[in-house]
């Protein structure tokens, strides 16, 4: 156990150290490339001011969190011979690499190619959705795939007919790609509450899975954390880099396959309130807004400006208050989940 506990610790300690190490490198390097991001107008007026900020640089957290597990699967396969644990590593961290990549793909059509729109909607959902149906597909090859959804209040999980449970999966992983991907709207925002995120499945996988810690969940958990930690050294207000869809798309990626492993789904409603927040809150404006233009002729807004965090922006809260707060919201439903 205690090798185990070490094996996590390490990985964040390696995560954290190497982004931050090479975080400067990079930034002087995407200012090199001019990767700078564009800043839309419909936003609030005072984030022009962040226009040409180096964008793509969650590029370093991923390099920190792959080096990490690379050194990591090392250790467990010399030490332990733990070959389970370190497929569940390398699974986990190559799909979230390739939503990684869609977003990659997105941030250089928009950056590089000059198209603001990059990827069109329909493109990012399909490239999406096929990540989400390959993580299932490998799952089940692996002999990996558990049918089970464990409901917080309830002692047993519940089980689902394979039939239902795939598009379920899927569902549940696309939806929380794209609620990542929304929350990363302010400096140190999405870092912020994603590292808070990441670090209670790494607690939840090591110590209160059962009687078999997840050790291959905590350890990418922990990654994920370090990763960001490092990463918030630069993209904390001020920032001095944004993640990019880059970035993002790779965190909701991690983020939805590691509560596909645990069988935690609901529980990401509760853990990942902010995500779903900043979502529901864009869903709920649009379909308002079209409801009263169609009805009165006009259309009414429910709130200032979405997604929720621009919200409180146009209130007057500072960057730094609404990514505090925020922060703090997800630590204390962390708690909660546990308790749970």
């Amino acid at each position: 156990m205690k090798e185990f506990i070490g094996a996590t610790l390490l990985s964040l300690v390696l995560a954290f150290s190497v982004t931050a190490v090479i975080g400067r490198k990079v930034i002087d390097y995407l200012h090199k490339l001019k990767y700078g991001q564009e800043i839309r107008e419909e936003g609030p007026s005072w984030h022009q001011t962040k226009s040409g900020t180096p964008t793509m640089g969650g590029i370093m957290f991923i390099i920190g969190i792959g080096i990490s597990i690379l050194i990591n699967l090392v250790i467990i396969q010399l030490m332990h011979n733990m070959r389970y644990e370190m497929l569940k590593v390398a699974m986990l961290f190559a799909v979230s690499l390739g939503f990684g990549a869609i977003g990659y793909i997105d941030d250089y059509i928009k950056v590089v190619k000059k198209r603001n729109l990059g990827l069109t909607p329909i493109q990012k959902f399909l490239l999406q959705l096929a990540f989400a149906l390959l993580y299932v597909i490998m799952l089940m090859f692996m002999g990996m795939l558990k049918t089970d959804i464990i409901v917080p209040f309830f002692k047993r999980a519940v089980t689902v007919p394979i039939l239902l449970y795939i598009p379920f999966v899927m569902f549940v992983v696309v939806g929380t790609v794209n609620a990542v991907n929304l929350t990363d709207g302010l400096d140190g925002l999405a870092s912020s509450v994603t590292a808070v995120v990441a670090l209670f499945f790494a607690v939840y996988a090591f110590f209160m899975w059962g009687d078999v810690p997840q050790t291959g969940v905590s350890i990418f958990a922990t990654a994920v954390t370090g990763g960001l930690l490092g990463f918030l050294i630069y993209n904390k207000y001020p920032a001095r880099v944004f993640m990019g869809d880059t970035g993002s798309l790779f965190l909701g990626g991690a983020v939805a396959l590691m509560a596909v492993d645990l069988n935690m789904y609901l529980y990401l409603i509760i853990v990942g309130f902010i995500y779903f927040a900043e979502t529901l809150s864009v869903i709920l404006q649009v379909t308002y807004f079209k409801y009263t233009r169609k009805k009165y002729g006009e259309g009414k807004r429910l709130f200032r400006m979405t997604p929720l965090h621009h919200h409180f922006e146009m209130k007057g809260w500072s960057e730094v208050r609404i990514v505090t707060t925020f922060t703090v919201v997800t630590i204390c439903l962390c708690v909660l989940g546990m308790l749970l």
